[in-house]
């Protein structure tokens, strides 16, 4: 009974009373630009997805890696995939959870954003201005603080989304195979299917240890900013077949004429004043300067300053003092 009520909340969410039409076009009558008329917060200043600007970001030696439990085996039973009209989205049960957050934070769905074909591009976050083909979302609640996603929708931090960018390689991803083997099933919307339990680890880039933290919003309205956002800096990839295979299968519509599911990603937000924050000190070049670095290692402070430029990067580090 609780996974079917969790279900019914993720999809209330996503959903929004169909407000995300497939074609996402920023001028249609239902388009991103219009969203904010019908859904104030998603004029607000705080809104997902962000360009993040490597150069801008900050480093921060307290981001823990990330831990997921239970993402090998997430139990026996079948998982709900279901084509909601804008998205392809998998239900997961809440055994999953993620570790290195500053609480519990249980799963309860992931869906993908994607391009249409012709386009390079499909990923809602940029790095450095640059897109990738598609973007996975693995939506995690606070289940310390609160009973329910929908509960924890509504407040501070109260989702935690893991942001995989995800681009073309030269072989099948078996683990997105998963997925994408079975969207003929749900071609139309409001179609939905089951498949079987797989290791959803393998959708993750392989290194978690390295990733952007930012706080945002949903991507789709209502907006919510209720968001800790973790964005990886390596990227999953998929093979060109199964890129071609999420754009030209889905539909957004429930019967003829039937309208292709396409670009479905939301454009860039401003930044406004918020910081985001890096957990490994980047290899490209850039400018950067943190002070009162602390090493739990040795129990000692030093200032660290970076200076580069593409020709010659130096590092310098000065001890302030040692206990």
């Amino acid at each position: 009974m609780l996974f079917f009520t969790l279900l019914l909340e993720v999809i209330w969410i996503l959903t929004a009373n169909g407000a995300l039409v497939s074609s996402n076009k920023r001028t249609s009558p239902h388009g991103q630009d219009h969203w904010p008329a019908s859904y104030p917060e998603c004029g607000s200043n705080a809104q997902s997805p962000i360009n993040i600007q490597t150069d801008s970001v900050t480093f921060d030696p307290d981001l823990l890696p990330l831990q997921p439990h239970g993402y090998e085996q997430p139990g026996t039973e079948p998982l709900n995939l279901h084509n909601n009209g804008h998205t392809v989205q998998l239900s997961l049960p809440s055994t999953l959870y993620l570790e290195g957050l500053p609480r519990k934070y249980v799963a309860a769905q992931l869906h993908l954003h994607w391009g249409q074909k012709g386009t390079p591009w499909g990923s809602e976050h940029l790095i450095n201005g640059k897109a990738t083909a598609a973007e996975l979302h693995i939506v995690h609640y606070d289940s310390e603080s609160y009973e329910s996603l929908s509960e924890a929708a509504q407040r501070p931090q109260g989702l935690a989304v893991l942001g995989i960018l995800i681009e073309v390689g030269e072989t099948k991803n078996p683990a997105y195979e998963y997925i994408l083997s079975h969207l003929h099933e749900i071609k139309h919307k409001d179609q939905k299917t089951s498949i079987p339990p797989f290791n959803v680890r393998g959708l993750l880039p392989p290194l978690l240890a390295q990733y952007f933290r930012y706080n945002g919003s949903l991507t789709t309205p209502p907006c919510y900013q209720s968001v800790l956002w973790t964005v990886f800096h390596r990227r999953a990839q998929i093979s060109t077949e199964q890129l071609e295979k999420l754009r030209e299968t889905l539909f957004s519509t429930e019967e003829e004429p039937s309208e292709p599911l396409v670009q479905n990603y939301r454009a860039p937000q401003p930044l406004n004043q918020r910081m985001v924050f890096a957990s490994f000190i980047q290899d490209s070049p850039y400018t950067a300067v943190w002070t009162g670095f602390h090493s739990r290692k040795n129990n000692r402070t030093f200032s660290l300053s970076e200076h580069g430029d593409q020709d010659s990067p130096t590092v310098t580090m000065r001890r302030l003092n040692c206990v």
